[in-house]
């Protein structure tokens, strides 16, 4: 499992557009997002680099925590 630290999720619309961002680049991953905790979790066979990658590429400023 990864965490990463992710600014600037308000709401649903944040949520779903940090899930596509990763399921598009790994159809299988299993990713948990906590607004309150300013989290994401994922459990995928992505190299952490990526999956950063696909969350910096939706907007969200993030680093791995």
């Amino acid at each position: 499992m990864q965490v990463f630290k992710v600014q600037g999720m308000t709401c649903g619309h944040c949520v779903r557009a940090i899930e596509r961002s990763i399921q598009a680049r790994d159809p299988q991953a299993k990713v948990t997002v906590d607004l309150a905790g300013a989290e994401v979790r994922v459990d995928s066979a992505l190299a952490a680099d990526k999956v950063l990658e696909a969350i910096l590429a939706e907007g969200y400023p993030a680093v791995q925590a």
